[in-house]
């Protein structure tokens, strides 16, 4: 049971960083996000 939901909440985890990586740097600025807070970000999401 925990190993399938470890396997979930990363692969959560990664496509949150994707999905924001996709941004270009001025819709990060527009959302308040900069780079290096896209680690910090997914992980929150998996909460």
């Amino acid at each position: 049971m925990n190993l399938t939901r470890a396997l979930r909440n990363y692969r959560s985890y990664r496509s949150t960083v994707n999905e924001l990586n996709r941004l270009s740097n001025r819709e990060l600025a527009d959302l308040g996000i900069a780079k290096s807070d896209i680690p910090a970000i997914a992980r929150q999401s998996i909460r």
